[in-house]
């Protein structure tokens, strides 16, 4: 394997802004499975625009964003659902050294620039960095193991663990 001398460098700029009624990490759902009803939109910049043509055969697309409001990551935390502290890389926790997250949303609808969506499970305001098609054959593992996670805590709803 070689080894890079200086780490490479990687720009990402958001193509648009999601629109949620979170306005704080308390009391919102985890996980967009447990946000089905709430609604959100996710705004797309102009120059984004095109990429939006055939987006509304899908039921469900991935959202792939930033955790705006987390500063500075953690390689040990306590996840929303467990107690015991977790290696960062086994859990979903937002104070990661790339704060990239990660949902699966219903599309309810594409409208000029805009996609309305259900499920949504982000902070109003959190830039998005790119949409991908959900694909059932290809996303869907229902079989697979979940780690720690198979003996968690039945909780649905964040706390203010991972806040400012």
């Amino acid at each position: 394997m070689k080894r890079h001398k200086k780490p490479l460098q990687i720009r990402i700029r958001p193509i648009g802004i999601i629109h949620s009624p979170f306005k704080e990490e308390a009391g919102m759902a985890i996980q967009s499975i447990y946000a089905q009803s709430t609604e959100g939109v996710v705004e797309i910049f102009p120059e984004f625009h095109q990429g939006l043509l055939d987006l509304e055969g899908f039921e469900r697309i991935w959202l792939i964003y930033w955790f705006h409001r987390i500063t500075g990551s953690k390689l040990i935390v306590k996840p929303f659902r467990d107690d015991s502290e977790r290696g960062l890389f086994a859990t979903r926790a937002p104070c990661r050294p790339n704060p990239i997250g990660i949902s699966v949303v219903r599309l309810l609808q594409v409208m000029n620039g805009s996609i309305r969506v259900a499920g949504v499970d982000v902070l109003n305001g959190t830039p998005l960095l790119d949409i991908k098609p959900y694909v059932h054959d290809w996303d869907a593992f229902p079989e697979s193991r979940s780690g720690w996670l198979e003996h968690a805590s039945e909780r649905t709803r964040a706390d203010n663990r991972f806040s400012r």
